[in-house]
């Protein structure tokens, strides 16, 4: 038998490769190459279930798949990269039909790893792919834990999504999720349950984001892990042997559970989606903390994720899609006197009324603009601050006049007729036209509007996909997807110093295959600033801090702590600024202008720093909670006080170190509230609810 490692600074794997068979016995603290070799036979690297092969298990789950679990090692190599290494391994099928090579990328300075898998038919006949796995690992959890009970021991976090409820973190043990402990054992045989998380359709964060967390109470290891699609894509955690292993398997999309199906002819190669996993001896924040280096290590280079300009948006709370050159006016003027860099006309800037259902020319409406949107443009120019627009091209309006003159086979089809979704068609960018025409439209607003800034949201979802010209809906779907990434790419490419924001109703579409790209990202469209806390202060677990936007929208009546509480939403992340801020005046107006020049002092540091949450992941309607980061010695936190009789909170900072001072940065001046820090405990009294504060802490 030899034994194969892998690792740099930060991350690990080990192989071990016998009689023809390779298998995964390591990956960073899960160390399980003392296990039993009975055990280790399902330590597969892949799963992929070929249409007419035979199943090995019972039930739906996908381990034993075949000819994943008879994979023979062929060959393997490893490369240096300018910050880790890759290995890839392949293998082929008993039949010699197929070969299968599993990648796996590790950095220097992240525990992450990213895997994906290639396929190629290297038989004569076509054949059916159902199910290929992106990342498959057994044993999870379990170093120096074989015997343990991983049903009792292990909590499982999964974000839970609903439109302006994003990022919802709710834990339970795998036993109260289902899945039980060898519960079949004398049988020698795995149990049917598995825990399936799926997302469906071309929201990838409708109801799911593409993330999940796994901590082992008894052992203190926690497993974590991301998938990176823009559309649909599976997970699952289950069982495998006699039941008393616990096995992950990542994917994109699936026959079973997405539709996709697809036939690859000889010499085809197929390419899942990447994903990433990582696993530590430490609790979720440890977790996401190596998470939040992941994603800046993969994403592209760009000047915003380090400026973090102040962005001021007219719709939340505000003109709510009826932009007019009158009404944008004294914004732009109120925007520039509190410090916002730039300024964006959101929705309704094309058609004279109701547009809805008639959006897709992107032409500027002459009735709201008189004289061009080019001259509000240039007004925002001159009043030192960049001007962006708001589109959405993926869709094409019902009522839009292009709808009746584009042919079918620019559309998303199904069983010969257009998908239409809340009165819109969705547009199929693997169609060359249709990405000539979003380039036309690309072209016009940055060099004839003079834009540098693009607010990109997508407000429909596809059901399963299209089936024009594919094998499958599902797989109409992830080649659409594709052809869009590409697409984004070549947009950057063209304009690198465009910022595109990236926008799905608000978070419904922050998977990372977006989020390489697209610097900023739209969390949220909570419209009660109370609850828009609550979600600020989860959004830094699925979105990297520099890229997560939350609206902070002062209202036209409200108090001085109303303005704080708003600010302080967004001041540890990145500001979408909003409002009637015109109609706010006084000193209310005074703290808007206090917040973000505060902002401007600290803002740097974001990037560099890692999010804490020293109370753990607030949910929605939390009465108490709080969210930071913490960069060397200093974390920057905000402590929120929702709705709830409580008056005094302690938050324990003993985890980050001594407290050597705490220093409130905003707001300056404060009649309402106290703070003491004592023993590594900042101590709060908030004289009444709906409150937060910003404070600088400086550890010893």
């Amino acid at each position: 038998m030899d034994k194969l490692i892998v690792a740099t600074p930060a991350a690990r794997l080990g192989f071990e490769i016998d009689q023809n068979q390779i298998r995964l016995t390591v990956v960073n603290s899960n160390d399980l190459s003392t296990a039993d070799p009975e055990l280790k036979q399902h330590f597969q690297l892949a799963e992929v279930q070929v249409t007419g092969r035979n199943f090995h298990h019972k039930g739906v789950s996908f381990v034993d798949t075949n000819p994943g679990r008879d994979l023979q090692y062929l060959r393997h190599t490893i490369t240096e990269t300018s910050n880790g290494k890759q290995i890839a391994v392949t293998q082929v099928d008993a039949a010699q039909t197929l070969q299968v090579t599993s990648y796996y990328r590790l950095f220097n300075t992240s525990a992450v790893i990213r895997s994906w898998t290639t396929v190629e038919n290297i038989g004569q006949t076509d054949l059916g792919l159902e199910y290929v796995s992106s990342f498959a690992v057994s044993g999870l959890n379990q170093f120096q834990d074989l015997t343990g009970n991983y049903a009792e021991d292990n909590q499982l976090y999964i974000p839970h999504n609903d439109w302006t409820a994003e990022a919802q973190w709710k834990c339970q043990t795998l036993k109260d999720a289902g899945l039980d402990y060898w519960v079949d054992g004398e049988k020698n045989q795995a149990s049917t349950k598995r825990i399936s998380v799926t997302n469906n359709s071309s929201w990838s964060c409708s109801e799911y984001s593409p993330n999940g967390l796994l901590t082992n109470t008894k052992t203190q290891q926690t497993a974590f892990w991301q998938i990176e699609n823009n559309g649909a894509w599976h997970y699952e955690l289950t069982d495998i042997g006699r039941g008393n292993l616990l096995a992950l398997r990542l994917s994109g999309p699936e026959e079973f559970d997405n539709h996709w199906w697809k036939n690859l002819a000889p010499k085809a190669t197929f390419t899942t989606v990447p994903v990433a996993f990582g696993q530590l001896m430490g609790d979720y924040e440890d977790a996401l903390g190596e998470l939040t280096k992941y994603r800046r290590l993969i994403r592209r280079e760009n000047a915003d994720n380090q400026s973090l300009a102040v962005i001021f948006n007219d719709y939340m709370n505000g003109l709510a899609g009826d932009p007019t050159t009158e009404k944008e006016i004294p914004l732009v003027d109120a925007a520039h006197q509190v410090g916002c860099e730039y300024f964006v006309i959101d929705c309704g800037w094309y058609a004279p009324g109701y547009w809805w259902d008639s959006v897709g020319e992107w032409q500027p409406s002459a009735e709201r603009f008189p004289g061009g949107i080019e001259k509000l443009i240039q007004y925002i120019r001159d009043k030192g601050m960049t001007p962006g627009l708001w589109l959405e091209l993926e869709v094409v309006g019902i009522k839009s006049p292009l709808a009746k003159k584009l042919p079918d086979d620019w559309f998303f089809m199904r069983h010969g007729q257009r998908v239409i979704d809340a009165d819109r068609y969705h547009l199929d960018f693997t169609n060359p036209a249709v990405r000539e025409f979003a380039d036309g439209v690309i072209a016009r607003l940055v060099e004839q509007y003079g834009v540098g800034y693009i607010k990109m949201d997508y407000n429909i979802t596809t059901g399963i996909g299209t089936d024009r010209h594919t094998d499958s809906a599902g797989d109409g779907l992830l080649q659409h997807n594709r052809a869009y990434l590409k697409w984004l790419d070549a947009i950057f490419a063209k304009y690198p110093d465009l910022v595109i924001e990236n926008c799905g109703s608000g978070g419904m579409r922050h998977d990372y295959a977006m989020l390489q790209r697209h610097s900023i990202q739209s969390m949220t469209d909570q419209t009660d600033y109370v609850r828009n806390g609550n979600i600020a202060a989860v959004g830094a677990s699925v979105v990297a801090p520099e890229q997560c936007a939350i609206w902070s929208y002062p209202l036209q009546d409200g108090d001085d702590e109303e303005v704080i509480f708003n600010m302080v939403n967004a001041m540890l992340l990145r500001i979408h600024q909003s409002g009637y801020l015109n109609k706010v005046k006084g000193h209310r107006l005074e703290l808007v202008a206090e917040g973000i020049q505060a902002y401007k002092t600290y803002r740097h540091a974001i990037p560099e720093g890692l999010p804490i949450w020293p109370e753990g992941l607030a949910q929605l309607d939390d009465e108490w909670y709080s969210y930071g980061f913490r960069n060397g010695q200093d974390i920057y936190l905000a402590v929120w006080h929702g709705v709830g009789p409580q008056r005094d909170h302690q938050v324990s900072l003993q985890k980050y170190g001594q407290v050597a001072d705490v220093t409130q940065v905003y707001p300056q001046q404060d009649t309402n509230s106290r703070y003491t820090a004592v023993d590594s405990t900042l101590n709060v009294h908030f004289d009444r609810e709906k409150m937060a504060r910003l404070y600088h802490i400086k550890l010893a």
